[in-house]
């Protein structure tokens, strides 16, 4: 359903101030349901959780945590999503200390800065980590007091076994130890410390509370209702969206959260556990739209799918899921035929992809936030929303365009309770992201009369011509990625010695394989020739200030985050050739 006769409508919510009451209260209304559904090993079926024994073992787990001497200390957790990774969360936020989520894909030399920065007294970890844990402690300025393997079947010279301090403080509960459970939490006190994406250096230390991270779930179950939904989680967890819009929505709503086996596995993962909601960043959505264009294609149907998502838009059918499923049946028979929602968040996504799901039976909607308000700033409503459009603003939360150009475009400043504490051990950082208390997001946007935002994209990444003319990379980039034979592309300013003009430089990652396909083998400078003739068909949609004048090819896919977005200021991902 998409109506606008729900624009100003909200679903009821219980109000909670910090993590332990979010969990307990689920618990308490949701016991005997499945909170998990988690594999053993590749192959076997998916054996369910259930909120009661989820509670219990973050209860058990965080008593033997206190026992350790890790009461009021950061706990550093790193490794792949898992159900063990999710307990480890709570077990440290809801009565023993503050958790540090780190990035398993950081190299050693950045997980040990960021534990010597955070000052981690303990680092709990998966076996997969076991390498990249050997190479980091040699490198800390400090020692850790503790280093728990979740996978260990007992304790090891250096390391605990995980389960055995589960089993360990379950019989301290059953004795009556209540050293957790009484634990006072204090919701304006850090319960998580997060590190941004960037190199060691750059990367900021963001201190969340209770309530900051609670307020972002509260306000947006307004928005969206997943309550007995199943959610495939694929996002890395220390990630802030994975873990508040994912996670913790999902477990206070009651919804039964499902751990994915890998990006490889997705669809596999959704048939099996049937899964009726995803949230990922927009290159999986992207790669799942282009995989059944292709599939249409190979089948000799595209024309006839593209005919059927034009009939469906123009007659709403949107709003009508039955006649949709049957419409593209076997579209929904690839995702196990259940999709009830698909959320897209993390950085901006193709709006014809969001309009195609939906006319094809797939609710989609996207939100807009960033890791230093917890993280949702505007999030469009699951019974209300526009595909171009990240949202409206948070309930609670309040939005204001600083220095509004002509056409009511600014940068967007944000106030609220899930705006951060402040980053850790960094003044300046403070000062620089504040402005009289408003948080300055460095995003650029605007509100339409319906009170929809709009993001246009990174303050740091404006290209300002010689005239003044502002052109946002990522709206070039939007138009080049329209190509079939552009992959990958990254957008930004360069310098013209003659001039002394700022003009508009393209990095390609070229789609090779579309290339070969339509006009066979060519060679490099052949290929960059075939795509310098792209990159001008295209530009003839823009306005000529924001065209491109330059393009460099590269040979390999760019450096991201794990949350798939290309990071730009590395140099490595601008080292090529220009044509």
């Amino acid at each position: 359903m998409n109506s606008e006769k729900y624009i100003n409508s909200y679903y009821d919510v219980r109000q909670v101030d910090d993590l332990r009451e979010m969990i307990d209260s689920s618990v308490e209304l949701f016991g005997g349901k499945n909170a998990f559904m988690v594999k053993d090993a590749h192959g076997e079926p998916y054996r369910p959780i259930s909120f009661a024994q989820f509670g219990l073992e973050i209860r058990a787990l965080g008593t033997s945590l206190i026992h350790l001497g890790l009461k009021r200390k950061k706990i550093a957790i790193i490794g792949e999503n898992s159900y063990p990774w999710v307990v480890s969360y709570f077990a440290v936020t809801n009565g023993t200390g503050v958790a540090v989520p780190i990035d398993r894909e950081l190299k050693p030399a950045e997980v040990a800065n960021l534990l010597n920065r955070s000052g981690a007294s303990a680092l709990i970890h998966s076996a997969k980590m076991q390498k990249t844990v050997d190479a980091v402690l040699p490198m800390l300025d400090h020692t850790l007091e503790h280093v728990i393997n979740i996978d260990a079947a007992e304790d090891r010279q250096d390391e605990l076994s995980w389960g055995r301090l589960l089993a360990e403080g379950r019989e301290a509960l059953e004795k009556g130890d209540r050293c957790f459970l009484d634990a006072r939490i204090d919701p304006d006190q850090m319960a998580c410390l997060l590190f941004t994406s960037g190199t060691t250096g750059l990367a900021k230390g963001v201190m969340l509370s209770h309530r900051n991270i609670t307020a972002n779930v509260v306000n947006m179950s307004k928005y969206v209702n997943v309550d007995n939904y199943v959610g495939l989680s694929v996002l890395p967890m220390h990630h802030t969206y994975e873990m508040t819009c994912h996670v913790c929505t999902g477990l206070y709503q009651g919804f039964c959260l499902v751990i994915c086996e890998g990006l490889k596995h997705i669809m596999e993962n959704m048939k099996e556990a049937g899964v009726t909601i995803m949230l990922a960043v927009p290159l999986i959505y992207e790669n799942i739209h282009k995989r059944i264009m292709k599939k249409a294609q190979k089948a000799g149907k595209y024309n006839q799918l593209r005919r059927m998502i034009r009939l469906s838009r123009r007659l709403k059918l949107y709003n009508h899921p039955g006649i949709c499923r049957k419409l593209f049946k076997s579209v929904h028979e690839a995702t196990g035929g259940k999709i009830k929602l698909f959320i897209a968040g993390g950085a901006a996504i193709d709006p014809q992809v969001i309009e195609d799901f939906e006319a094809m039976g797939f609710p989609m909607i996207q939100g807009y936030g960033m890791t230093e308000n917890a993280p949702i700033i505007a999030v469009n409503r699951d019974r209300c929303s526009k595909a171009q459009a990240a949202g409206f603003t948070m309930p609670g939360t309040t939005i204001k365009i600083h220095e509004p150009d002509a056409d009511g475009m600014g940068e967007i400043y944000v106030k609220g309770p899930s705006v951060m504490l402040g980053y850790y051990d960094d003044p300046k950082g403070n000062e620089e992201a504040f402005d009289d208390g408003w948080l300055k997001t460095g995003d650029y946007g605007y509100f339409d009369s319906k009170g929809y935002l709009y993001v246009s994209g990174r303050k740091k990444n404006v290209i300002v011509s010689k005239n003044g003319k502002n052109i946002f990379p990522e709206e070039v980039e939007f138009y080049l990625q329209q190509s079939d034979y552009i992959e990958e592309v990254l957008v930004h300013g360069e310098k013209e010695e003659r001039n002394g003009d700022t003009i508009v430089k393209a990095e390609i990652f070229p789609a090779y394989h579309n290339i070969e396909m339509t006009v066979g083998n060519l060679s490099d400078e052949e290929i960059r020739s075939f795509l310098k003739e792209e990159v001008d068909r295209i530009n003839e949609q823009m306005p000529s200030y924001k065209r491109v004048r330059r393009i460099a090819i590269r040979k390999t896919e760019f450096t991201k985050t794990t949350t798939r977005k290309i990071k730009r200021y590395i140099p490595e991902n601008m080292e090529n050739e220009e044509a």
